[in-house]
């Protein structure tokens, strides 16, 4: 009990300014949420296979992948609330043009409209990181960014059992009218974000012509290494997993998204934990170890679909699920934050652009292989296998930037004792 009265004492210290970002993004992170728990069951339902709807979702990380590093570079030495102004207005009104391009049946504005939604959606994910390690005080850095990553938890949980609850009781809510509702919830975000009153902390602005050797370009490519494995092997799974479950274990939307909504309630419990833990236990455990576990559960709800016949076979898929869920999410915020003070101040805002396009980016080129792969019928399980793989590779990598980040840590102490 005193160690969570710790816990919550450590999140009143975080500033005011920093929990109207959260709120403002969190309800932008309904959209996001409506896309992941119900997009695909949208599409499906208008008549669409799953490698047609991956072909469409990859639209969404193209614009990631193209935005996120102009970005980057842009918003160094700037102020950063301008962008989260375009992102609240513009995000919702791409997700609006993709409802109407569906009922139209209109399939370049699907793509279109899912193109401007990645696009606009970057403005706000690639900044927040950056603001909050200029504007926050660095006491409270684990907390503000364990809170900023709570967000898109949060916004999955509440789309999910809202859905979940409303049809439970007999309120004929289909999904398409699901993503609206959530949709016009994410304006809500421009009247939080017009509450942020405070004096910007701006970086220190490199002239672009001098980029090459403003950047410590061999510590952004190895930091980025783990995330561009994990984000490939991510890229194959996580977009197509309510796929997974409705076409191999005939599991509905309503279902998935209550299942859903219960491992991010574990995700978001997680998340605020884990703070504690890495000050207890530090990086290794906060990290390699719980990622290790979270592929553990990955392979074992995969290796379902050789037994899908069975009457457990469901069963055991969605309970390892709701386990590899929290495992694999939990770490992001210490992984952000030793990615983040492993590169050092002058490289932040790169590493968090970079990071959202190599996310996007790898999620682009994985959906369209899973598209092909689909086509061919390749089984799920298959396919699931090789984001296993690639986990390994990142935890592998993380596991090395854990050690140089202490070693590195170690002999800046050491200096600092000489002078």
């Amino acid at each position: 009990m005193q160690k969570i009265i710790q816990i919550l004492r450590n999140y009143k210290k975080v500033e005011k300014h920093i929990y109207q970002l959260i709120i403002a993004n969190f309800f932008l992170q309904l959209i996001n949420g409506s896309f992941f728990v119900l997009a695909n069951y949208y599409f499906t339902k208008n008549g669409y296979l799953d490698f047609e709807i991956a072909a469409f979702i990859e639209k969404r990380f193209l614009a990631v992948m193209l935005i996120a590093f102009p970005l980057g570079l842009l918003i160094k030495g700037r102020k950063l609330k301008p962008f989260f102004f375009i992102s609240a207005i513009c995000s919702p009104t791409a997700s609006l043009l993709l409802l109407y391009a569906v009922e139209t049946q209109n399939l370049v504005l699907i793509k279109i409209s899912l193109f401007l939604a990645g696009a606009f959606f970057v403005f706000m994910q690639a900044t927040v990181m950056p603001f909050i390690l200029l504007n926050a005080k660095k006491e409270v850095h684990s907390e503000s960014i364990a809170l900023h990553f709570q967000t898109w938890v949060s916004g999955t949980i509440v789309v999910g059992s809202f859905y979940f609850l409303v049809n439970k009781f007999g309120i004929p809510l289909s999904e398409r009218d699901a993503i609206l509702f959530f949709t016009l919830l994410g304006y809500v975000s421009i009247f939080f974000l017009t509450r942020i009153k405070i004096e910007e902390n701006i970086s220190e602005k490199f002239p672009i012509n001098k980029i090459l050797v403003s950047y410590d370009w061999n510590l952004i490519i190895k930091a980025v290494l783990p995330t561009l494995f994990i984000a490939i092997g991510a890229g194959f799974t996580i977009p197509f997993i309510n796929l997974f479950f409705e076409n191999i274990h005939g599991i509905s939307s309503d279902t998935f998204s209550i299942t859903a909504s219960l491992t991010f309630i574990l995700v978001f419990l997680g998340m605020g934990i884990m703070p504690s833990i890495k000050a207890k236990f530090g990086y290794k455990i906060s990290i390699t170890l719980v990622q290790s576990l979270s592929i553990l559960c990955l392979v074992i709800m995969a290796s379902t679909e050789w037994y899908a016949h069975l009457p457990a076979a469901a069963a055991i898929a969605i309970f390892f699920y709701v386990l590899r869920q929290p495992l694999m999410n939990i770490a992001g915020p210490m992984t952000s934050e030793l990615t983040m003070y492993y590169v050092g101040k002058k490289n932040q805002e790169l590493i968090s652009a970079l990071s959202a396009s190599i996310w996007s980016g790898s999620w682009f080129f994985s959906s369209r292989i899973f598209a092909v792969l689909r086509k061919q019928d390749l089984p799920y399980v298959n396919i699931f296998m090789i984001t296993a793989f690639m986990y390994i590779l990142g935890v592998i990598w993380y596991n090395y930037l854990i050690n140089a980040y202490y070693k590195k840590e170690k002999l800046e102490s050491l200096e600092n004792l000489d002078i």
